[in-house]
């Protein structure tokens, strides 16, 4: 699976100044690779995947040289195997669980082979398409849960359609992932190949704007809510409304996608968290030439919900964590940003012992992100959990409304995208099973 040239975003993005993390195999490197995998029975790789790609059978096809009957092995578990091959945390889901790893060995490079495969072995053609229904299903976001989702549909014979508020559609691995692992344009070319399954995408159509849920029902026999997380949760802290102060994923998405998105004059950032998307976004800082990146958190960094894996490669990068803190106050000189007043804090919480400021020219909040509780609530029997989660049968993504489906983050809270595939794909063949009992 191949970056095109169809929908080329424009050059000069941040982005562009990133390095894969690691490099694509030659066809020698993979074939080697490939012949170290035991072929397990028990596959306790394949269990800790959570599409279950049968992963050893398609390792073992890369080791025979058939490259396109190894994309169609995990094309068939994972529509969404190129990006999951270069985004998965694979330390703790499938090369985790590699019998290598008990045995105190280097476990088999699943996800380079996997990426291997999709790059050089898929194709559409691979895939058989049921004849065409007459049922169509509308899905609401184009990130990974309803591409996962419409790509199953379209080959189970229904008419998909996806329609994304954004210009660009791809949701987070467009916009969201570290560029190191994979940038924009190769999230894109996965778009592409599931458009070619026959899914239609529809782009600036927002609920609730220029659409609305009624017509959507109207219009199919179906809906799959794959609308994600909101907006990043706002800094509240005397001076934290103004320049200088973002949320992370807003940046992260301008980094990647906006050529005009600069960080001239910044010499010392903090990024406020200690999750994946801080830890992601204290490490795209270094990369991108910052020399004074610090990680602010609340906590000690044992209590750190970012990847142990991941945290550790960003301080041998050079990130600094500022822990047990708490900001108080965005300090400014004019409207330009200079320092973070800090307080110590015990348990999460804010104690009266003042720490010493941080001089900063940037801040990013990660401290996580608003549910899109409104836009939910225009579908009627849809309802919420107590966090802001679509309540829905984990095994389905049915929700109160049994037209309505759901996955993904607006489903799960935040979680992998191959857990978002895994959910899109299971509400498909459970919409399927609707349709046909109609």
């Amino acid at each position: 699976m191949k970056k095109g040239d169809e929908r080329a975003l424009p050059e000069g993005r941040l982005e562009e100044r990133f390095e894969e993390k690691y490099a694509a195999y030659s066809h020698g490197e993979a074939l080697a690779e490939a012949s170290r995998c035991l072929y397990c029975v028990d596959a306790p790789c394949m269990r800790a995947c959570p599409t279950h790609i049968d992963i050893a059978t398609f390792i073992k096809k890369i080791a025979s040289g058939n490259l396109a009957g190894s994309a169609k092995t995990i094309l068939s578990a994972n529509l969404l195997g190129a990006s999951c091959a270069r985004v998965c945390p694979v330390e703790v889901l499938c090369e985790g669980s590699c019998v290598y790893v008990a045995w105190g060995r280097t476990p088999i490079a699943i996800g380079r082979l996997q990426r291997h495969a999709m790059d050089h072995g898929a194709s559409p053609e691979l895939l058989t398409k049921k004849p065409d229904s007459g049922r169509s299903v509308g899905l609401i976001g184009a990130g990974p849960a309803s591409l996962a989702c419409a790509g199953t549909l379209a080959l189970l014979g229904h008419r998909a359609v996806i329609y994304e508020k954004s210009a660009v559609p791809g949701g987070l691995n467009t916009s969201g992932v570290a560029p190191y692992k994979m940038d924009a344009q190769t999230a894109l070319a996965e778009v592409d190949f599931i458009r070619a399954l026959g899914v239609e995408i529809q782009t600036g159509k927002e609920v609730g704007r220029n659409l609305s849920a009624g017509e959507l029902l109207e219009r199919h026999d179906a809906i799959f809510l794959g609308i994600g997380l909101g907006p990043d949760s706002r800094l509240i802290a005397p001076g934290a409304d103004g320049p200088g102060v973002h949320g992370a994923v807003d940046w992260i998405a301008r980094m990647k996608l906006d050529p005009k998105h600069s960080l001239e004059g910044v010499t010392r950032a903090a990024v406020i968290g200690g999750g994946n998307t801080a830890i992601d976004a204290a490490r795209e800082l270094r990369g991108l030439g910052v020399p004074d990146v610090k990680l602010v958190y609340r906590r000690g960094e044992a209590e750190m919900s970012g990847y142990e894996h991941e945290w550790n490669e960003a301080k041998q990068e050079g990130v600094v964590l500022v822990s047990n803190a708490l900001v108080s106050e965005v300090v400014r000189t004019g409207k330009r940003v200079n320092a973070l007043a800090l307080v110590r804090a015990e348990a999460g919480n804010p104690t009266d012992q003042r720490l010493d400021p941080l001089p900063v020219d940037l801040v990013l909040v990660a401290t996580g992100q608003a549910k899109l509780r409104d836009l939910a609530a225009l579908f009627h029997g849809v309802q919420l959990d107590s966090k802001g989660r679509i309540s829905a049968d984990s095994s389905t993504g049915q929700t109160g409304n049994p037209r309505v489906f759901t996955g993904g983050d607006a489903m799960n809270g935040g979680k992998e995208v191959v857990n978002a595939a895994a959910e899109g794909q299971n509400a498909a063949r459970a919409i399927d099973a609707l349709l046909a009992a109609r």
